[in-house]
């Protein structure tokens, strides 16, 4: 049995979990490597994906022997199969943060379970901590990410648009991975005040600020960056909102390790940017794996203490409405004793 399903299963024992149903699909990809379409149940001696007749060759494709998957075709599957699947399971566990109120009823009366038990979020908090196979993983996204960057800097003309950059950095990310981990924020000039701006045909124009925010995926992990850059020159006003933002991102990944209480690393941007009149309008940070946001989250609602191996983002970011917005990002992985910047950008003043 693979060493992620070992762990669940020692994981189910000391919650007295004699079974358990997985409808997440980050999930199950991450205990698996299975994309399809399905459902995976541990029972208590027995591995079973069931799915579609349509993804039964891709399923089996996936696995190996070591694996110990049985994989079922759902129209094979019986009303007596259902009922037997946790025969004997006084417990069986559920992701409740994944199925309505109607699939849970739905899955008592088929599977007739005994005691459905919630899982809060058990596998998510295992994934924070990331292999040396996953760390890999996000590390080559993260140098696709600043090989793109570099790119898209000399391919940038005043008259363009922030579609057509956009696209160019989709069309990049294609060629190279699986693709997009988000859909890519360029903004420019004053649609640079909202962080999850949308591109739009707005030409990029002399002496503009832009911001983009950008990140791949390989072998289903992601990276994310976002640099904020000029063209021409630097406007005076923006300077100061600029070193602002940069000296904290860099104190701040100084405090990024082992042990860093996430919530006090929040409260110590918001501190330093209310002090100078502004504020932290969104998360300091957040988990990067399977998913773009993830456990944990860097931020004064959430008290996480960073581990060793987690892989997080270091995103400070200051929003004038109307006018412009500072955001300088990057994907890191937390050591012992500090974090390793895994996009590895310019972020000094940076000008085109």
């Amino acid at each position: 049995m693979n060493a992620k399903l070992q762990w669940l299963r020692n994981k189910m024992a000391s919650l007295d979990l004699q079974g358990l149903i997985l409808t997440n699909p980050v999930n199950i990809r991450y205990l698996t490597n299975i994309e399809a379409e399905g459902i995976f149940l541990l029972t208590r001696k027995e591995n079973i994906y069931i799915t579609d007749a349509r993804y039964i060759e891709q399923v089996h494709s996936i696995l190996t022997l070591f694996d110990e998957i049985i994989v079922y075709d759902v129209h094979d599957v019986s009303k007596d199969d259902y009922e037997n699947f946790f025969l004997f399971c006084e417990n069986v566990g559920f992701e409740e943060y994944d199925i309505s109120y109607a699939k849970y009823k739905d899955y008592i009366r088929k599977y007739k379970i005994h005691n459905f038990v919630e899982t809060e979020h058990m596998i998510e908090k295992q994934r924070m901590i990331k292999d040396k196979e996953e760390i890999s993983n996000i590390e080559k996204a993260c140098e696709i990410t600043d090989n793109c960057f570099k790119y898209i800097l000399s391919y940038i003309k005043p008259g363009m648009t922030e579609k057509q950059i956009a696209n160019e950095i989709e069309d990049y990310y294609k060629q190279r991975t699986d693709g997009l981990a988000f859909e890519t924020i360029v903004a420019s000039g004053e649609n640079t005040s909202k962080p999850h701006a949308v591109p739009t045909d707005r030409k990029i124009q002399e002496k503009d600020i832009i911001t983009i925010d950008m990140g791949c995926k390989v072998n289903g992990y992601c990276s994310d960056m976002t640099r904020t850059f000029f063209v021409g020159e630097v406007p005076e006003e923006v300077k100061p909102i600029y070193d602002l933002v940069l000296k904290n991102q860099k104190q701040i990944g100084e405090q990024y390790k082992d042990g860093a209480s996430t919530r006090s690393l929040a409260k110590m941007v918001e501190n330093d940017f209310k002090f100078h009149g502004y504020d932290l309008v969104h998360s300091l940070g957040h988990g990067v794996g399977l998913d773009i946001h993830e456990a944990p989250y860097i931020s004064y609602n959430s008290d996480t203490q960073l581990k060793e191996n987690m892989v997080v983002t270091n995103e400070p970011g200051i929003y004038l409405p109307g006018k412009f917005g500072v955001r300088i990002e990057d994907t890191v992985q937390i050591t012992k004793f500090g974090c390793i910047n895994l996009t590895k950008s310019e972020k000094n003043y940076i000008i085109i």
